[in-house]
C-alpha cells in the first residue's frame, strides 16, 4: 500500500481530511533533528497512553503495542507546520491540565475511566470547534491527536495484520467474496 492510499483510507475512516495530509502526500521532509528534539521519552509515553485510551487492547493489540506514540512524534516533527507543531505540543499540556482540573490528577495518573471521560469531553469539544471552524482558524489539538492515532495504528504492522483482515499476496479479484456481519475490514498490501 502506498502512502497516498493509506492517507485516503484513514481520511475515510475519519470522515474527512487529515491535518497535514499535503505534507504526508508530498513526502514528509525529515529534518536532521531527532524525535527527542520535540518529544522526549515522557512525551512519547504520554502519547502512547492517550492513543491506548482511544484504541485500547481488546482481542487485538492496542495502540501502545503499535508504538503509536513514537509514530505521532515523528509525524508531528516531520510533517506538521511549525504552527501545527506548537498547537499539538500546547495541546498535550492542555490535556494534562483538563484532566487535573476535572479529576485532580494528571493524565498519566488517571485511571482508565477518567482518561476515557476526559477524551470523550475533548472529542465533543473538537467536534463543536470543527463545525464552526473557518479555513484560516487553527486546527484543534485533539483532532490532530485522534487522526494521528488512527493513522499510526491502522498503517502499522499490528493494525494491518491483527486488527484488520490481511492478505499479503492477493490473488484474483473476487467481487463476490463472502462477508459476514462482524468480520474485520480488509487491509491491502
Amino acid at each position: 500500500m502506498n502512502r497516498r492510499d493509506a492517507i485516503g483510507r484513514v481520511a475515510l475512516l475519519l470522515g474527512g481530511t487529515v491535518i497535514g495530509a499535503e505534507f504526508f502526500l508530498s513526502g514528509c521532509k525529515p529534518g536532521v533533528a531527532s524525535v527527542q528534539d520535540l518529544f522526549d521519552q515522557d512525551h512519547v509515553a504520554f502519547l502512547n497512553e492517550v492513543a491506548e485510551t482511544i484504541l485500547p487492547k481488546t482481542k487485538t493489540p492496542g495502540a501502545k503495542e503499535a508504538k503509536v506514540g513514537q509514530f505521532m512524534g515523528v509525524m508531528v516533527r516531520d510533517c506538521y507546520t511549525a504552527d501545527d507543531q506548537k498547537i499539538f505540543l500546547d495541546g498535550l499540556k492542555k490535556l494534562d491540565e483538563a484532566t487535573d482540573k476535572k479529576f485532580s490528577v494528571k493524565f498519566m495518573g488517571a485511571d482508565v475511566k477518567q482518561r476515557t471521560a476526559i477524551l470523550a469531553d475533548l472529542d465533543k469539544e473538537q467536534a463543536a470547534y470543527n463545525k464552526t471552524k473557518k479555513k484560516e482558524d487553527p486546527n484543534h489539538y485533539y483532532t490532530m491527536i485522534k487522526q494521528l492515532t488512527l493513522l499510526g495504528y491502522f498503517t502499522s504492522e499490528v493494525g494491518c495484520t491483527q486488527a484488520l483482515r490481511y492478505l499479503p499476496v492477493p490473488g484474483k479479484f473476487d467481487g463476490n467474496y463472502p462477508y459476514k456481519k462482524g468480520d474485520k475490514a480488509w487491509a491491502l498490501a
